[in-house]
């Protein structure tokens, strides 16, 4: 199972990304989806994730407001859309996917760069 990740790049402070994340080998309806991020010299940290139907997303506290998890299971994709953005949103960004949401995360893309510049 493979989960390719797109949408990365370099923006300026107050810009906006939106993060895919398509998972075309999955049996995707199944699983809860999540974004995780990686910063240099920071542990990989829990961004945001969301059930199997598109239900009760949740977020951590450093991003609620500002970005929304959705997914369409039609594609086998999930996205984050990341308004707002500030440099300390900068990190390595990770898909994965959880069966059953039981908060055991079986597989993980191969992350890409956000970088957000002031």
């Amino acid at each position: 199972v493979q989960l390719v990740a797109s949408g990365g790049g370099l923006v300026q402070a107050g810009e906006s990304l939106r993060l895919s994340c398509a998972a075309p080998g999955l049996s995707f309806s199944s699983y809860t989806m999540g974004w995780f991020r990686q910063a240099p010299g920071k542990e990989r940290e829990f961004v945001a994730a969301i059930n199997w139907s598109g239900g009760s997303p949740y977020y951590s506290d450093s991003v609620k407001g500002r970005f929304t998890i959705s997914r369409d299971n039609a594609k086998n994709t999930v996205y984050l859309q990341m308004n707002s953005l500030k440099p300390e949103d900068t990190a390595v960004y990770y898909c994965a996917a959880d069966f059953g949401g039981a908060g055991h995360w079986q597989y993980w893309g191969q992350g890409i760069q956000v970088a957000v510049s002031s």
